[in-house]
């Protein structure tokens, strides 16, 4: 994107206030804890994660009470969120993260959680790059986001519509789109270094049948909800 474009779009939204658009979101938009990044996290009693888009840090809670980390940041959005995460996790930034000043020192935090975010900010390279220098070397990074070549979506094309949705891969929300690799793209041009792309969800029966069948040639058409792990070096 260039760059004084994205500043302007930035500048727009700042003006708007930013949550507009999430204000008709259902509560349960916000609540629910990815206990698939938790699991994977070490143990660190002594651990710092930075969660970008906490909503009600419901994920948090459980890095903490699981030991996972001692201390626990968000960066939320929407002001009603923000309130429900500070009564469960360390410190909450309520805020715009492309716009907000950032208050952490250089290699403050031990991981960097980032579930469903990237593809409703205006621009997430500039973001990926301004969160780079919070992160420790070694620190590990979980990410997901739609797959805009999920078989769905390209029926959805092939139709000649493009349907916006409440939630889900069209959610109204999204300003950007990711294909797999678009997405590992994305990460490794802001210098962090991925280890792996996964489904969200295992594939279903027949997808599963297909990709072998095709030896994983096309199973990004099966893959709704992209799932990228890396760290940084």
């Amino acid at each position: 994107m260039n760059a004084s474009r994205a500043a302007k779009d930035l500048q727009r939204i700042d003006q708007s206030g930013g949550v507009e658009a999430y204000s008709s979101k259902d509560a349960a938009y916000f609540a629910g804890a990815r206990r698939d990044y938790v699991a994977e996290l070490p143990r660190n009693a002594n651990g710092k994660i930075l969660e970008v888009g906490c909503a009600s840090g419901m994920t948090g809670a459980l890095a903490l009470s699981e030991g996972k980390c001692g201390f626990y940041c968000g960066i939320e959005i929407c002001e009603g969120a923000a309130e429900n995460a500070k009564s469960k996790i360390n410190e909450v930034l309520l805020g715009n993260v492309e716009t907000l000043e950032l208050p952490w020192d250089p290699e403050t935090f031990d991981a960097l959680i980032l579930s469903e975010v990237l593809e409703h900010l205006v621009d997430p390279w500039t973001t990926l790059r301004k969160l780079r220098p919070l992160l420790k070397s070694g620190s590990l990074v979980f990410a997901s986001s739609p797959n805009i070549s999920y078989y769905r979506v390209i029926s959805m094309l092939a139709g000649g519509k493009w349907t916006l949705t409440d939630f889900g891969p069209m959610d109204r929300t999204h300003l950007r789109w990711f294909t797999p690799d678009a997405y590992r793209n994305l990460f490794e041009s802001c210098n962090y270094q991925v280890d792996g792309l996964r489904e969200h969800q295992p594939l279903g029966k027949k997808a599963h049948v297909i990709d072998l069948l095709t030896f994983g040639r096309f199973k990004y058409l099966f893959i709704e909800q992209i799932d990228l792990r890396a760290h940084c070096v």
